[in-house]
């Protein structure tokens, strides 16, 4: 059976979650225990890019080599993790998925943190209920988030969700690719890890509230 409304593809991380204050934090721990100075936030949203070891060269001025890149991404996700603890969802994120809901649309969720990492988390915040499938990431952390969903959207398309009418909402270049990819269309959120700048070399919708994204999802989706 086909779904009736249109459907959201949520990204986690810097989106639903608001978790860049746990970004710096970690991205900082990790630079230093290869002696690198801090970065600001500014800086970051400046340069972030996926995949992650790009973005280290842009800050290094050269990639990392294969044992540099080991110690950064496990001092990133422990401090990371430890941060993100203390991470609330962005403003208004609550009462959008469940209003969204109500109104009879279906949604998703799609991260590139670990799986066994995310579950537990989105059921924390109590949302887990909105979603008609949570997919975290199974692979390795410099996974592509086009392959993910792919893999996701071939489980929703088994479900009636058609690529034309989903919208996926993210924080990221990456995620408008992503969407281009796989044939959906994305709205981008400047409250995670990019600039509005970079944001809007994507070519996509930019938006400053996921209050914003929702209904602009709403009109692309139609």
């Amino acid at each position: 059976m086909a779904v009736a409304g249109p459907h959201i593809v949520w990204d986690w991380n810097g989106t639903l979650l608001h978790d860049i204050d746990a970004v710096i934090v970690a991205t900082n721990a990790s630079f230093a225990e290869l002696g690198f100075p801090p970065i600001s936030l500014e800086t970051y949203r400046d340069l972030y890019v996926v995949p992650v070891p790009k973005f280290y060269e842009r800050l290094m001025g050269r990639l990392p080599t294969d044992e540099e890149w080991l110690v950064m991404d496990e001092t990133f996700h422990r401090h990371y993790w430890a941060a993100a603890e203390d991470s609330g969802l962005a403003e208004g994120a609550r009462e959008l998925l469940a209003d969204w809901s109500g109104a009879g649309s279906t949604q998703s969720l799609l991260s590139l943190a670990p799986h066994d990492k995310l579950v537990p988390l989105v059921r924390v915040h109590g949302i887990d209920g909105h979603f008609v499938r949570v997919d975290g990431r199974v692979g390795p952390s410099h996974t592509s988030k086009a392959g993910h969903l792919v893999r996701h959207m071939a489980a929703m398309e088994a479900a009636g969700v058609t690529a034309a009418r989903t919208v996926l909402i993210g924080d990221a270049v990456d995620d408008a690719l992503a969407a281009a990819h796989v044939g959906a269309r994305a709205v981008l959120y400047t409250g995670g890890s990019h600039s509005r700048a970079s944001l809007e070399s994507a070519g996509v919708p930019v938006v400053d509230s996921l209050a914003e994204a929702v209904r602009t999802a709403r009109e692309l989706a139609g």
